[in-house]
């Protein structure tokens, strides 16, 4: 059940990804954030109304504010070091946020088998490859490295964190609704100080209600990738379930080659391969 949730949370985040780049090419980044995410508010706030959730708030909640609030600011460093580029360096060096939860896992007293061991070796060393890292070319900024640094840092803080957030289903829908009304408040505060400095919210045209399907999808995928996390984690190992997860970038990259006809280079063949590897090794272990 642990690997079967973990793969859900790599194909429902690699997904939410998918859809929020395509977003941003039109639409500003932070709006997509805010409106993507309040959209998934709406629903959570329905989900705990119907479940009588609000009986499961406890001290354990903080957990998920402390997701919230992390979330945003690792979201918002990652866009900076993609925009300060190169792209190739940027993109798979923000996949070894997976350490924190691994990091997590043995601290408090996991042991992987040799198998395992292995299997989160390939793997981790598949997702680095599959965002088809670049070896050559313009120099890196020190500010990128940083950034991505902080944003790796960020997203595998929200992975513990969120793990850590409730121990019921319903407690589960209650902690994601807190994570994401802190995500919404977060992020719409970075928005309007990025419009009293100048920066517009919206495209040209107005607000993309036409791509309020594409940004209820985000939203919600995204949050369904936390809540099966969530599970995976509880469920088993966290150091296997937080590499399963982390396979997210391979179905980014296969979702461009589907849907945009983009080609795979080599060395992001052979990072989804051995990802493939790596999942079998530790779904078996």
């Amino acid at each position: 059940m642990t690997a079967l949730f973990a793969l859900a949370t790599s194909v429902l985040w690699g997904l939410a990804d998918f859809g929020g780049g395509l977003l941003t090419r039109r639409v500003p980044a932070l709006t997509v954030v805010v409106v993507s995410q309040s959209i998934a508010v709406a629903v959570l706030g329905a989900l705990v109304t119907a479940t009588g959730a609000w009986s499961e708030a406890g001290p354990q909640l903080w957990f998920a504010v402390a997701a919230g609030l992390v979330g945003p600011v690792a979201m918002l460093a990652f866009y900076k070091a993609l925009a300060l580029g190169p792209m190739g360096v940027v993109s798979p060096l923000g996949s070894i946020g997976v350490a924190v939860p691994v990091g997590v896992g043995l601290v408090l007293g996991e042991r992987p088998g040799l198998l395992q061991f292995v299997g989160i070796m390939v793997a981790v060393a598949g997702v680095c490859l599959a965002g088809g890292p670049q070896f050559r070319g313009a120099p890196v900024q020190r500010q990128a490295i940083a950034l991505t640094l902080l944003a790796a840092f960020g997203f595998g803080a929200v992975m513990a964190l969120i793990a850590e957030a409730s121990t019921t289903l319903t407690g589960l829908f209650l902690a994601l609704f807190v994570q994401r009304v802190t995500n919404v408040a977060a992020g719409g505060l970075a928005l309007y100080v990025s419009v009293r400095r100048g920066t517009p919210a919206l495209p040209a045209e107005g607000f993309p209600w036409r791509a309020l399907p594409a940004l209820a999808f985000v939203g919600l995928a995204d949050v369904a990738a936390n809540g099966t996390y969530s599970i995976a984690a509880q469920q088993g190992p966290v150091t296997v379930a937080a590499v399963l997860a982390s396979l997210y970038p391979v179905v980014t990259a296969v979702a461009a080659r589907g849907f945009l006809s983009e080609r795979l280079r080599a060395i992001q063949a052979a990072g989804a391969g051995l990802a493939l590897v790596g999942t079998v090794l530790l779904a078996s272990g």
